[in-house]
């Protein structure tokens, strides 16, 4: 595993209830912007082996990206956990999004 995967799986593992990251900040967190596809395929791959909050992982928008049966799964955890979605179901990412320092 390359140290920019690493580091982006602690930092997804690190998202706390209630919170969400955007792909590419997770990307800038572990050291490359550029890399916010990474993270989503990264995300795909590993969440059942390193046991991911993969819900709280949105998109620039305040988002959900998945579709369908998917959307709705993630929708249904992230209001569980207290997430509040607005208009066009978007998630304010001032009041819920997560902020880490990325030193």
């Amino acid at each position: 595993m390359t140290p920019f995967s690493e580091k982006a799986i602690e930092i997804i593992q690190s998202i706390p209830a209630g919170k969400v990251a955007t792909y590419g900040q997770i990307a800038l967190l572990a050291g490359n912007h550029r890399n916010a596809r990474r993270v989503s395929r990264l995300i795909h791959t590993c969440s059942k082996k390193y046991k991911l909050p993969w819900h709280r992982i949105v998109n620039i928008q305040g988002k959900i990206s998945l579709k369908d049966e998917k959307f709705e799964i993630q929708y249904e955890l992230l209001k569980a956990e207290g997430v509040e979605f607005g208009i066009g179901n978007a998630i304010d990412l001032k009041k819920y999004g997560f902020c880490k320092n990325p030193n």
